[in-house]
């Protein structure tokens, strides 16, 4: 297959096309593709930019480096700790536009995953409309481990995909989920072994960018009335309560333990 070309180089996101195929790379692959607000601002760019591109009929995210994304970069919370962050905000100005673009664009979107999808990460990968994955790869809803609910639309899509029993443990607990379990729950939609993930995921991105564009559309569509017609308001409800879980004790205790490297000692508190 011939290469991508790099269309923009944003500070922690790269943009590639090739064809009529996007590929928007996660680029900070030293802090595993971890999301601060730049990052945050250099992905929402790079959707809009390949959801406008009339040339663009199918987009793919993946990381650079070890991991897909290991979710919000817990530095930026310690700054603020023991100050309570404002998590509402940065959720509804600075997560939730991104998640939305990505279900309300008129083309296909996989999710290419290897290493960690975790915390908001993870709200990523299940945002797309297909999540394919290296079989190495986990997934994991970190918050609980930090003190925090799920958020992203994950307390939505992550029911929606495996049940309420198993959604319960996997928030309740914290507890990574490898890739062929994820595939059997119905999580994510292919496993595929390590050194041929790159190739089968640029075959699949490759069937859909030549596929009939206006029919995925129509289906995304299907399946956002179907699914995700309270998708904004559920947004919006994560946002507030875990507004209220980043006032808590437990959060702060949560995070410097995760930046000192040890065991949380929760109060409840």
């Amino acid at each position: 297959m011939s290469d991508y070309e790099l269309v923009h180089a944003y500070d922690t996101v790269n943009l590639h096309q090739r064809g009529s195929a996007a590929k928007i790379e996660l680029n900070r692959p030293d802090r595993l593709n971890a999301w601060n607000e730049q990052f945050a601002a250099d992905l929402l760019a790079a959707l809009t930019t390949a959801r406008d591109d009339p040339g663009v009929r199918a987009v793919m995210i993946t990381g650079a480096g070890r991991a897909f994304s290991s979710g919000a970069d817990l530095r930026d919370s310690a700054r603020t700790a023991p100050d309570a962050p404002d998590l509402f905000t940065r959720l509804t100005q600075q997560y939730h536009p991104i998640l939305l673009t990505i279900r309300r664009m008129p083309k296909p979107v996989v999710s290419v995953v290897r290493g960690a999808a975790a915390g908001i990460g993870l709200s990523l990968a299940l945002f797309c409309d297909l999540v394919v994955a290296a079989e190495s790869s986990f997934f994991l809803l970190a918050f609980v481990n930090i003190g925090l609910v799920p958020d992203g639309g994950s307390s939505l899509l992550v029911p929606s995909r495996v049940g309420f029993a198993r959604a319960a443990e996997m928030a309740m607990l914290g507890e990574r989920i490898g890739a062929s379990q994820a595939l059997d729950w119905g999580l994510i939609n292919r496993v595929w072994p390590d050194d041929e993930l790159a190739d089968r995921a640029d075959e699949l991105i490759d069937k859909l960018a030549n596929g009939p564009t206006r029919s995925y559309a129509g289906i995304k569509r299907q399946l956002n009335q179907w699914l995700f017609e309270r998708m904004e308001t559920q947004l919006e409800f994560e946002a507030h309560i875990q507004q209220e879980m980043g006032g808590s004790a437990d959060f702060a205790e949560g995070v410097t333990a995760f930046v000192e490297k040890r065991e949380a000692r929760f109060t409840g508190r």
